[in-house]
């Protein structure tokens, strides 16, 4: 089975917990804080394999979570940092944020690899807070919690060349006879519901990758048919070679299959009317198919005078060689994608998945009311927050300073807050106290 969309969760790991730890050994007096630092989490890793064609692991598995990083140890040492975990991709995965529509993500190349869900920072220990002010904290921190996220995996075939067409005009028996592909052949519509890829080697040290792709019938860009499922892979390939069925033995016009097929590919993607196209006039074996290419061709001429039309069968194998040689040609003379703009691709799309810590100063946050309590939003101090062991007595202390260090206490007083006041952060409340005191008070909701 071709599968070539899924939709998955992905987790970094959390980070582990710093510890609150002092020296006690003998003869060693005073000796301070030692709790270290929690490791890392695990970030989640997409990584292209050559070696895979669909997504098909990910219809039996959905969920990705990486480790969590161990917890800060005694004596100074650092909790272990989690392992990443890489998940193998067929090339020509897009990731796409699942709640956002964003592109995450375009893989394409072979050991190409983007984090998608990245790992919690590590909670700092004890020793970390230690000054000359206060030698012996209590306060450690808890571990960043992992990035979460559902994506939808989509999967555009890659190939150098793809053959379109109505359903049965001989796009599977063309690939079928110039590669080792074996797709399945058959007198019935829709005989290809799945890409099939072929290589094909022309024994001049030339060779070229060849997608089957499904058959297309009139409303494809609006879903009808095969739809989007045939006309996203359309999307990849650098030649299109449209395969017409000049025999018209199925009571259908050739050139009016040809400009229907053509119209698709254009309200689809805008940018596919530009893409070099040959087609390939099959079924030249036929009775009434010289007839009706003589006639194709003038038509065709009027709509595009520079329309490559090369008749062959793929039948009796005329005119296949040659086809195959003016695909090469074509190819050789096209630009490869620019390594300058591939970079610039990789560049946006890791933009958008990596965490950015803000600093104190860049704690930014608003205030409004629910009846008489104080609600403050806001990403950064919510974060901090998740960081704080606020079974610390300390820890609370410093968390209060750090809020009236950015200006929350006179913005509260600014807003109408008195004494006694609940102020919300999160899922957590606390009392406001007028004095702007250390003493906050907390209640785990």
């Amino acid at each position: 089975m071709f599968v070539d969309k899924a939709k998955i969760y992905v987790k970094g790991g959390d980070g582990g917990d710093g510890l609150v730890s002092f020296r006690r050994e003998l003869y060693v007096p005073e000796g301070g804080p030692a709790g270290g630092d929690g490791g890392n989490g695990g970030n989640v890793i997409f990584r292209v394999d050559e070696g895979l064609r669909t997504l098909m692991d990910f219809r039996y598995q959905k969920h990705f979570k990486a480790d969590k990083g161990e917890k800060g140890r005694n004596k100074s040492q650092h909790g272990a940092n989690a392992d990443h975990m890489i998940v193998r991709v067929p090339p020509g995965t897009i990731v796409v944020d699942d709640d956002t529509g964003e592109i995450v993500a375009d893989l394409t190349r072979h050991d190409q690899q983007v984090i998608i869900a990245k790992g919690g920072r590590g909670g700092r220990g004890n020793i970390r807070f230690k000054s000359s002010v206060n030698t012996a904290p209590a306060i450690a921190e808890n571990g960043e919690e992992g990035q979460a996220r559902w994506v939808t995996l989509e999967l555009k075939v890659m190939a150098d060349v793809g053959l379109v067409g109505f359903p049965s005009v001989g796009k599977s028996t063309l690939l079928s006879v110039v590669s080792a592909a074996q797709p399945k052949i058959g007198a019935y519509h829709f005989t290809t519901i799945t890409p099939n890829l072929g290589v094909v080697d022309l024994g001049d040290e030339r060779s070229f990758v060849m997608a089957d792709l499904p058959g297309l019938i009139e409303g494809a860009h609006t879903g009808v048919g095969l739809g989007h499922e045939f006309l996203r892979h359309v999307e990849r390939t650098r030649i299109i070679v449209h395969v017409v069925d000049m025999s018209g033995m199925e009571g259908r016009d050739p050139y009016e299959d040809w400009v229907k097929i053509n119209d698709e590919l254009r309200l689809y993607n805008i940018k596919l009317a530009d893409r070099p196209q040959i087609v390939a006039a099959n079924k030249m074996d036929m009775p009434e198919s010289e007839e009706n290419l003589n006639e194709f061709r003038k038509k065709a001429s009027e709509t595009m005078p520079d329309v490559v039309i090369m008749p062959i069968s793929s039948l009796t194998k005329q005119g296949v060689k040659e086809l195959l040689y003016r695909v090469a040609d074509l190819l050789e003379s096209l630009p490869e994608p620019s390594e300058i703009e591939e970079i610039e691709k990789l560049a946006k799309a890791e933009e958008g998945i990596v965490y950015r810590y803000e600093s104190q100063g860049d704690m930014e946050f608003t205030i409004t009311r629910d009846n008489e309590v104080y609600v403050i939003e806001s990403e950064a101090i919510e974060r901090l927050m998740r960081r704080t062991q606020f079974n610390s007595y300390e820890a609370i202390m410093r968390f209060g300073r750090i809020l009236r260090g950015v200006g929350i206490d006179e913005a509260l007083r600014k807003r109408g807050a008195k004494d006694g006041n609940i102020i919300r952060i999160g899922k957590f409340e606390f009392e406001f106290f007028e004095g702007g005191s250390d003493d906050y008070l907390y209640d785990d909701e």
